[in-house]
């Protein structure tokens, strides 16, 4: 505790804190940016909910926009993994979703 008394050791430790508190913005800022199949967790967040529950609404505008700029074949590579429905979304109704936004799935999917 005596050292971080001593006025030689405020200017380092101040530095250190802003030091850290600038690698979680942009830990944060990157992690946001993260894409799956070209598109981004937040643009996934916009579909979640047409497709999990029992009763899913039709995708938003923002989901289908969203949609039109993602990987599909990449997509449907997860339809059988663990990924989707550890994210709380349905594989079956995941599969649907192209044709609910007025696009062609792909034929493997």
């Amino acid at each position: 505790m005596e050292l971080l008394r001593s006025p030689k050791l405020v200017p380092s430790v101040i530095l250190v804190i802003l030091f850290l508190a600038f690698c979680d913005v942009n830990v944060m800022r990157a992690s946001a940016e993260q894409k799956i199949c070209n598109i981004t967790e937040q643009e996934l967040e916009e579909c979640k909910p047409s497709v999990s529950g029992s009763d899913p609404p039709p995708p938003s505008t923002e989901c289908c926009d969203a949609l039109k700029n993602a990987d599909l074949p990449c997509l449907c590579s997860y339809k059988n993994s663990a990924f989707l429905p550890a994210l709380g979304i349905d594989p079956d109704l995941a599969m649907k979703l192209p044709a609910k936004c007025g696009m062609k799935a792909p034929d493997n999917c």
